[in-house]
């Protein structure tokens, strides 16, 4: 959190030419204007309430309920790696929106992978895997909307002559890094690979609360994420007006979760489980768990608008573009898109920068245009994946129990496995 905090003070100094009362100043006013966002108001709201959801689950009796139904009755867990499996696929399968992917998939896996000693690291690799690289290969969902606003901006100012859907689809067909990152976490669980850090991540065993004296039923863990799911579709689409492709993705997850917390309330304590006075100080007890996490969220979105400001992706963008062979362009754009997502925490970002460069660019050298805007998107989550300040690696350590740096640490070999192997092949396709 410091090193966050000073990455954000140095780069402000930067902007202000070292000047401390202008740097102060300036400071005072950046923090000022994010935190008078709402998009950024409700994502630090959203980790409050996950907290305090959190809590009331495991004090509630859902998760020992949880566990001892999937380990004793069906028998479809019997192993770590099934529990590993079982989280994996629960992230491909809910694809709507990144954060709740990486939420519930960690929610699924962590009872689980607590049983079979399996290491918070590697259960949270496994939640920001199947995060945004699925939210981004299945663009049901504000990925597509965003992209595809991109893309049909370009074709307004006449850069390119294309149908925005069908370009955006045959560019998802390249987005290299994702595919890869699936296939890369897929066989690290089957084969029970450890890399690097991973080899030497530990599970950390955790205290668990006594029962209530509704019982250990998994109801009280399972009926709460289904509402979660059931709730993020409807907020899409009422924020959209009708459109779930246009709906907020900040707001979606404040309300999916502030109607699950709500729920929560009546559903435990009308049944019994626990009495308001307790449901109420385990609110309290998880939100102040999740404070620190928050904090870590505003110091991200911070550097991120720093860095923005200092303008780094257009600069790197625009030495790309010089002397550049067409052979090269997509792994080149991969490569800029990796380091601009990478700095600033964010792929939505690198799509916004990096599109009005890379199509352009495509255009003028005769190059695959579908090719280089799925470089973009790779790119955007190659960076995103590696990034300490990305929104996905925080909520994914968070849903794991994980320090977000160890997760970091403990995900990179992996990450630059499935950065390679799309490097290569955008070099390839290239080629061809």
């Amino acid at each position: 959190m410091l090193s966050l905090f000073g990455g954000v003070l140095l780069g402000v100094f930067v902007l202000n030419d070292f000047s401390f009362l202008t740097s102060l100043k300036s400071l005072f006013s950046l923090f000022g204007s994010l935190l008078s966002e709402p998009w950024i108001l409700k994502t630090l709201a959203f980790a409050i309430l996950v907290g305090s959801i959190m809590a009331l689950i495991e004090k509630s009796g859902g998760i020992e309920g949880f566990v001892d139904y999937m380990l004793h009755k069906t028998k479809i867990v019997k192993s770590g790696r099934s529990a590993l499996m079982l989280s994996y696929v629960v992230g491909v399968i809910i694809f709507v929106e990144s954060s709740i992917t990486a939420l519930i998939s960690g929610a699924v896996g962590k009872p689980l992978c607590d049983k079979y000693k399996i290491s918070s690291a590697k259960l949270a690799f496994v939640c920001d895997s199947t995060s945004a690289p699925i939210s981004s290969l299945i663009v049901l969902n504000g990925w597509g909307a965003l992209l595809l606003g991109l893309i049909a901006t370009q074709i307004s100012l006449g850069i390119i002559e294309a149908d925005a859907v069908s370009l955006l689809i045959d560019s998802i067909l390249y987005n290299f890094y994702s595919m890869a990152a699936l296939v890369v976490t897929f066989l690290a669980i089957w084969f029970n690979i450890d890399l690097g850090d991973m080899k030497k991540a530990k599970h950390i065993p955790k205290e668990t609360q006594s029962l209530q004296s509704g019982g250990a039923s998994m109801y009280y863990m399972l009926l709460p994420i289904i509402l979660m799911v059931i709730s993020v579709f409807i907020f899409l689409y009422l924020t959209g007006d009708g459109d779930i492709l246009k709906g907020s993705g900040s707001s979606s997850i404040f309300y999916t979760m502030l109607t699950t917390f709500i729920f929560t309330l009546f559903y435990f304590v009308g049944t019994k489980n626990m009495n308001f006075s307790t449901w109420a100080k385990t609110a309290v007890l998880g939100a102040k768990k999740l404070i620190p996490i928050a904090l870590i969220l505003l110091f991200a979105f911070a550097i991120g608008e720093v860095t923005t400001s200092l303008k780094t992706g257009h600069y790197l963008a625009s030495l790309a573009s010089e002397n550049l062979s067409i052979y090269l362009l997509a792994g080149v754009i991969f490569l800029i898109s990796s380091v601009i997502s990478f700095s600033t925490g964010t792929s939505w970002g690198t799509f916004s920068i990096m599109i009005p460069v890379a199509v352009p660019m495509a255009v003028a050298m005769d190059a695959n245009i579908a090719l280089c805007i799925g470089a973009v998107i790779s790119g955007g989550i190659f960076g995103d994946h590696c990034s300490p300040i990305s929104d996905t690696t925080i909520i994914s350590s968070m849903a794991s129990d994980c320090e977000v740096i160890e997760h970091v640490r403990t995900q990179m070999p992996y990450a630059l496995i499935s950065g390679t192997i799309a490097f290569v092949l955008f070099v390839l396709f290239s080629l061809l």
